[in-house]
């Protein structure tokens, strides 16, 4: 009986210290595209919200915006800032994305990948009170480069 008692002390404390790592990662909640103080090329998809959220210990990304050709996206991720390569579903340009923490919980590293070969990659950095965020992106669509950067508002 006691073995069983700590087993749920300790199955509790796991799951309270996960909710708290997410409670404090600033990356986690919905995100709204600040348009005014975006830079997105003409001919180039634009992301308009995204949503972080935990699973378990990953993390799960719903992206919403609006395609090169003017219709609606959405695509859907799931990982870790580990810079490995996760599954993409719903995005035509890539099939795999990898999100790395650099030196804080402010600073990523992103990189896409279709057919095992980068397409796009480029930075993530969240403003010191955690309520904005800016994406800077490369992206080789037909050979063409096109950078975009994205800021972020937290809702």
């Amino acid at each position: 009986m006691k073995t069983r008692s700590i087993l749920y002390a300790l199955a509790f404390c796991l799951c309270a210290g996960l909710a708290a790592y997410a409670a404090d990662n600033p990356n986690v909640g919905s995100w709204k595209l600040n348009e005014d103080k975006s830079k997105v090329p003409a001919g180039a998809a634009k992301n308009t919200s995204v949503t972080y959220t935990m699973e378990g210990d990953s993390y799960k990304c719903v992206v919403e915006g609006t395609g090169a050709d003017g219709q609606p996206t959405h695509n859907e991720w799931m990982g870790k800032f580990d810079g490995k390569d996760y599954a993409v579903s719903g995005d035509p340009g890539a099939d795999m994305r990898a999100i790395r923490q650099t030196s804080d919980d402010h600073h990523y590293k992103l990189t896409q990948k279709k057919d095992g070969k980068t397409v796009g990659s480029g930075t993530i950095v969240l403003s010191p009170d955690g309520m904005s965020r800016t994406v800077k992106i490369t992206t080789s669509a037909g050979g063409k480069k096109m950078t975009s950067s994205m800021m972020y508002d937290k809702q």
